[in-house]
């Protein structure tokens, strides 16, 4: 079957510092993070029956706390790129603490698999002004944060001036791809509840109608461009309840079905390094298909 667009799917394992990180310490919110742990073997066995690779997203954390199940993670095959120490939102952090955090995670990561780490994704896809050159100090290759473009992979500026106003100073591009993402592609807005004294997020979605939309997205990409990349976001604390795993198993067949194929985020992060250019718009919508 021809190749009609690749999808990446990339999982954040936060475990528990997903809650710490929100000054949540006590058994019930810890608990919730340890979760996680007992979904990552289902989601192994799933990709795995399927011959699916994906990526993780291990904070530095996650790894000194369950060093065993991240070593299952990298015997499976799959990537492992950084995602903080202890998953803390990058504009939260000075200059030296940003340095040292991502001196930690990569030293870890590095540790766990036995390579150099290819990729960063900010906690809550945040970064601070500082994070692209921290980066490309450590000779990453790309960074799954931004959300510039859907389908098209493109490389991050270094130096933007943000102005509230001003036109922006927007600085030139660094060597570091850019694997767009979107909440509206992620697992944790749409499935978990969550409430302070000052938010509720009300989570819990039919799980076919976010796959619904999900599937939607991709039908699009397939029909207006040529060689498009998206990538999905999944946590296994969220993905790995029974009915949720049963939706995605059943939307991961369909894709297989739609010509979609799955590949790891490195791997195509250095095909578009090596100068392959994916998401390249050709639109073929019905009203495009009436004038030719």
């Amino acid at each position: 079957m021809e190749n009609k667009g690749t999808v990446c799917l990339s999982f954040d394992f936060d475990a528990m510092s997903l809650w710490m990180s929100r000054g949540l310490f006590t058994p019930t919110p810890i608990s919730r993070g340890e979760f996680g742990v007992v979904a990552v073997p289902r989601i192994l066995y799933l990709l795995e029956e399927r011959g699916i690779k994906s990526t993780w997203f291990i904070p530095g954390h996650t790894i000194e706390t369950y060093r065993s199940v991240c070593e299952e993670i990298v015997a499976a095959g799959h990537e492992v790129a950084l995602h903080t120490y202890n998953h803390t939102n990058m504009d939260k952090l000075t200059e030296q603490e940003e340095a040292e955090m991502f001196r930690r995670s990569y030293d870890l990561v590095a540790n766990l698999t036995g390579i150099q780490p290819k990729g960063f994704r900010g906690p809550g896809f945040d970064q601070s002004p500082r994070t692209i050159d921290f980066m490309t100090n450590l000779g990453l290759l790309y960074d799954s944060s931004q959300m510039g473009h859907d389908y098209a992979l493109y490389y991050c500026r270094q130096g933007d001036v943000i102005y509230p106003n001003d036109p922006p100073q927007l600085g030139p591009n660094s060597t570091i791809v850019e694997m767009p993402i979107s909440w509206s592609l992620d697992d944790y807005p749409h499935f978990e509840y969550f409430r302070t004294q000052s938010i509720v997020m009300p989570g819990l979605r039919e799980v076919d109608s976010v796959f619904k939309n999900w599937t939607a997205d991709l039908e699009y990409m397939i029909r207006d461009f040529e060689d498009g990349v998206c990538t999905i976001t999944f946590h296994p604390q969220v993905i790995g309840r029974g009915h949720r795993l049963l939706g995605l198993e059943r939307w991961l067949d369909q894709l297989a079905d739609m010509g979609l194929t799955f590949e790891r985020m490195d791997i195509v992060a250095e095909a578009f390094a090596g100068g392959r250019e994916f998401g390249i718009y050709q639109p073929k919508g019905k009203g495009r298909e009436a004038r030719d």
